[in-house]
């Protein structure tokens, strides 16, 4: 039986609260004693004020010799280095140059017992799932831009035929895994860009009607990033899978997430050949940190999501059922008349959210039989 090492990386504000709630869950589930082996280390904000570093070398260190990282979320406002830019956020924008974790994948998802800010929206119209390339695009400008004299200030947007190459076959082959759009039953991949405007998105749009012709069996699909704003508003079922560049992916994600009932139901997995990196997409919140108020839901699916990165990566069952486990424990407590945190519309509590899950937790053991 193999043993995974996680290097868990709680971070500032909520962080601590949601990326226990995820520990928690996973380190309940029957049947995997002695899977895991959690390493703990500092990064964020608080720890930019402490030491004087934002991402010590030991975190890397630890998260680089990691089969996976588990991460609740960092920076504070006002926390900043000279130049005005968040302390806190560095870590994760560095942890996705250096491990090169290419693929954020973030899935949008309506799920039962929870409401949608969108009328008339029930589960089962909004399924899709937003492929962010994660390397490149403006925000690889981050730390090398410009200010002059400040008078001018400047960063640049780059892209590279090997990164939108790899991006969007990503999101082809997750197409391929899915069950199409549930407007239409249709697997289908959407670009979102800016080709009408700008050279470096027709670039993106050029290679991925390229790579778009190697997968005849799923529909090549084209959206504007102002448009798409407006779409995942008033046709979200049309969406299965949708392809963009670093920044278009930040925005419009936190849009989806919203129409499937807040931020807080926003998990992430960021992926690259030999690195993976889970956390929900939410930021740290401070203003709630402590009071027992966060909505853990994001984070607890990031920790499924890693489970079936690690149980697809090395071939063990064991953590595809443990995955799917949770998946569904994480149903049945939204489904529960106590299961909706405040941003829902409910009153749950963290520890009351991360309870309804653990209690609803089926046998690892059991899972392969069904």
């Amino acid at each position: 039986m193999k043993t995974y090492e996680i290097a868990v990386v709680h971070g500032d504000g909520i962080g601590r609260e949601v990326c226990q709630s995820a520990l928690n869950v996973i380190q309940a589930l029957p049947g995997l004693a002695g899977a895991f082996t959690f390493k703990e280390y500092m990064a964020g904000a608080d720890e930019y004020l402490r030491s004087g570093s934002a991402f010590p070398d030991a975190t890397y260190e630890g998260c680089r010799r990691a089969d996976a990282i588990l991460h609740g979320a960092t920076g504070i406002p006002g926390v900043t280095y000279p130049d005005g830019t968040e302390t806190g956020i560095e870590f994760g924008l560095q942890l996705r140059f250096r491990l090169d974790l290419y693929a954020n994948i973030r899935p949008i998802k309506l799920r039962p017992g929870i409401p949608s800010k969108l009328r008339d929206r029930k589960p089962g119209d909004i399924d899709y799932v937003i492929v962010r390339e994660n390397t490149e695009g403006l925000y690889a400008a981050r730390g090398n831009g410009v200010n002059l004299r400040d008078e001018l200030a400047a960063d640049t947007l780059v892209v590279t035929r090997k990164g939108i190459e790899r991006i969007c076959r990503t999101a082809f082959e997750l197409s391929r895994r899915r069950n199409g759009a549930p407007g239409d039953g249709k697997r289908r991949v959407t670009v979102c860009d800016k080709a009408n405007v700008l050279r470096t998105y027709a670039f993106f749009r050029k290679i991925f009607n390229e790579v778009a012709e190697q997968y005849p069996d799923v529909e090549a699909d084209y959206a504007y990033a102002d448009a798409m704003t407006c779409h995942l508003v008033e046709r979200p079922e049309h969406y299965d899978v949708i392809v963009t560049e670093n920044m278009f992916g930040d925005i419009i994600s936190d849009l989806a997430a919203v129409t499937v009932g807040s931020m807080g139901m926003s998990p992430s997995a960021e992926i690259g050949t030999d690195h993976g990196f889970f956390q929900a997409a939410h930021g740290s919140a401070p203003t709630i940190a402590g009071q027992n108020i966060a909505n853990p839901y994001g984070t607890i699916l990031s920790g499924a999501s890693m489970l079936e990165w690690l149980g697809e990566r090395h071939g063990d069952q064991r953590l595809l059922q443990a995955a799917a486990a949770v998946e569904r424990g994480v149903g049945a407590a939204m489904r529960s008349p106590h299961g909706l945190t405040r941003d829902l519309g409910g009153a749950a509590t963290t520890s009351g959210i991360t309870e309804l899950v653990i209690g609803n937790l089926s046998p690892v053991a059991s899972d392969a039989a069904e």
